[in-house]
């Protein structure tokens, strides 16, 4: 395997949508390798670790193959093995209301309208 660029590599492995979104990150100094911030023209090998901040939040790879062209779905996950934390729990949304339970009445939108912390009640 080849060295390849780690902008075309985070794209060819769908971290970044496209290879301008890694090379801005790399430039933002949000991906490291081997625990060095590099710069989008750093090449990449097999072995190397890669850290950085992507869209879907931390990421951690160890990289087992190289690639230039951006692959499909499948052929990108071979191309890394992912040791990424798990993402954080999600807050707790608003309670809803039953599905069919009809238009909610004068004091139950004004309990509602508290609980989100509208000022006008």
């Amino acid at each position: 395997m080849e060295p390849a660029r780690i902008d075309q590599y985070l794209t060819a492995t769908r971290i970044y949508k496209s290879r301008t979104a890694a090379r801005e990150a790399c430039d933002a100094g949000h991906v490291k390798l081997n625990g060095v911030t590099v710069k989008p023209s750093h090449l990449v090998v097999v072995g190397d670790e890669v850290r950085c901040v992507a869209p879907r939040g931390a990421v951690v790879l160890k990289v087992l193959a190289t690639a230039t062209k951006r692959l499909s779905p499948l052929m990108a996950r071979a191309l890394y093995e992912d040791h990424s934390p798990p993402p954080p729990p999600r807050e707790e949304r608003m309670p809803q209301r039953d599905r069919g339970a009809g238009r909610p009445t004068k004091a139950e939108a004004r309990a509602m309208r508290r609980l989100r912390g509208d000022e006008e009640f």
